[in-house]
């Protein structure tokens, strides 16, 4: 064992790590934080003015570069060289890993929605799932908090699916485009209401971060630090404190307990070296995913931990959520041959459509549990290699019908509530380990009814909207067919959720194992559910939460 000063090891950089990293070293306690995956400059490394272009394949993905020639994420992907996971039968998901300082933050959609009333109490609601052991009001101090800290912009709503920010917290956001516009006017039409995203994105400078000024997509990274990601802002921020330290390319192994089975610290492996070391601490804070944490846990065996650490509940791996997906776009003739100008804006709709059904459920209106939202993409983006399948011919005629086209189409990104199931969860696959000798994660993974009804009407209603704009749709795919593959959303959750028992849950309201009081779980592993909304604001907003809970305890010496 090597024994250092710090006081907490943190493992991962992205949402929950650095947020927890960041409150503590506030608090004036010494922090390790572990990260996987290389260090990562977005200072230097971000290719904020680099065109599709100038790129190969004029910066298409491949199987390297899912999102794009130029994403910001370096070496990680939906596959990861040496690190491999498997699947059980019938089952097919998707587990993204960034593997860089900053995790997913560096590239994320930066979409910043509050969970609201709505979402902590399903269970007591509608009889599934399971309940969050907190409500709205203990978090929305918190919220604010987050929101000051990571910059959001948007604007309070007064609609009962987006809690409302303290006043002076939100930024301004960008003007609605002209696609964004004619959207809002077709789904009023059918009493549903658009409006601005919030999203964390700076509209007004901060500390030394630069406001947007609507350069280059955010998905490149963001090198002045107007888009939010843990490597221009937080982790840099409690390194000024002098009390934040961080080790790159440390692939954690295992946490390590005593004869008693109390927490004492982590054993990584130095993916350079490919040599194990061991290092001790008063607690151990979990943040590397949902289901990198559940791994790291579920291989912690011990004679007093014999199904993982903290695992008493046999609960770890298990309530394993994505976010649903599914897509529908059409030609809107209003916009063909319209007059070019500048739209880029940053670079996400700067409109959405939140989710309006609150009351149709109370009523028992909809055949389907939970709750669902819009995304919206339009206007004119950079030309890339995608070409419209509704185009046909060569030459001159091929030119202008392109150029007819451009900026014309309008695409419904639907994002939903999963509930958790029996058939989705993880488990570690005793027959295949990664280069580093750990065993690999194996998934579990079936949408449910709840899941694929609430598709179908989501595909319906976007339908409704792009004909109220004149488009034509035609006929809709089965939801079986239209709904996206588990993970492939990147909204993991539900590993290590937290509960108000120990018998069903794995973590207590501030992110605690209930087994090991020095063992803490902060990233969307601990979620009791999945609302429709992006994750990555309430990671953040419950990791400054529980940390300074946390601190709390450290200071009174009950830890």
């Amino acid at each position: 064992m090597t024994t250092h000063t710090h006081e907490v090891l943190v493992v991962g950089s992205g949402a929950g790590g650095a947020m927890a990293a960041y409150t503590l070293a506030n608090e004036g306690h010494k922090v390790l934080m572990l990260e996987a995956g290389r260090n990562y400059d977005p200072k230097t490394e971000t290719p904020m003015f680099k065109r599709n272009s100038d790129a190969p394949l004029m910066g298409a993905g491949n199987k390297d570069k899912n999102f794009g020639f130029y994403d910001a994420t370096v070496d990680g992907g939906w596959q990861v060289p040496g690190e491999p996971y498997t699947q059980g039968s019938g089952s097919e998901w998707m587990w993204w890993r960034a593997r860089m300082l900053g995790g997913r933050t560096n590239h994320w959609g930066r979409y910043s929605l509050r969970f609201s009333q709505h979402d902590f109490k399903g269970k007591t609601r509608d009889g599934l799932g399971a309940d969050w052991p907190i409500d709205y009001e203990d978090l929305a101090p918190w919220y604010d908090k987050t929101e000051d800290i990571v910059g959001v912009c948007g604007t309070n709503t007064g609609l009962d699916d987006m809690p409302p920010s303290a006043e002076g917290v939100l930024m301004p956001p960008p003007k609605p485009r002209v696609p964004e516009l004619l959207v809002a006017a077709a789904a009023k039409k059918l009493g549903i209401p658009a409006v601005p995203m919030h999203r964390a994105v700076l509209t007004r400078p901060k500390d030394d971060r630069a406001a947007c000024f609507y350069a280059t997509p955010c998905g490149h990274g963001c090198s002045i630090g107007a888009a939010f990601q843990t490597t221009t802002s937080l982790i840099p921020l409690a390194k000024k404190t002098g009390n934040l330290d961080v080790i790159t390319d440390a692939m954690v192994k295992q946490v390590n307990v005593d004869e008693r089975g109390k927490v004492t610290g982590v054993t990584y492996v130095d993916k350079n070296t490919s040599a194990e070391k061991s290092l001790t601490a008063k607690v151990v804070i979990l943040a590397a995913s949902a289901c990198e944490s559940a791994r790291i846990m579920l291989n912690s065996k011990s004679k007093a931990h014999p199904k993982g650490v903290a695992n008493s509940s046999g609960q770890i791996g298990r309530n394993l959520m994505d976010s649903t997906g599914a897509y529908l776009g059409a030609l809107i003739p209003t916009l063909k041959n319209r007059p070019r100008y500048n739209e880029d804006g940053h670079t996400a709709n700067h409109l959405f459509i939140p989710w309006w059904g609150h009351k149709q459920h109370e009523k028992g209106e909809l055949d389907f549990p939970r709750g669902y939202h819009f995304e919206i993409g339009s206007g004119f983006g950079e030309p890339g290699a995608w070409v419209s399948g509704d185009l046909d011919g060569y030459g001159a005629p091929l030119k202008a019908s392109v150029r007819e086209h451009y900026g014309a189409y309008v695409g419904f990104a639907l994002r939903g509530e999963m509930l958790p199931n029996k058939h989705s969860y993880m488990e570690i696959d005793d027959k295949v380990t990664d280069k580093w000798g750990i065993p690999v994660a194996k998934f579990h993974f079936q949408w449910a009814e709840h899941e694929l009804k609430q598709v179908e009407h989501g595909l319906k209603t976007a339908k409704k909207i792009l004909e109220n704009m004149g488009a034509k749709v035609g006929e809709l795919p089965p939801a079986e067919k239209a709904i996206s593959r588990g993970g492939q959303i990147i909204h993991e959750v539900g590993t290590t959720r937290m509960g108000s028992s120990p018998k069903d849950s794995v973590t207590n309201q501030w992110g605690q194992t209930w087994d090991c009081n020095n063992l803490f779980v902060m990233d969307a592993g601990v979620f009791a559910s999945n609302p429709h909304k992006n994750c990555t604001l309430t990671i953040m907003t419950l990791a400054m939460r529980n940390a300074s809970w946390l601190s709390e305890q450290l200071n009174k010496g009950v830890i």
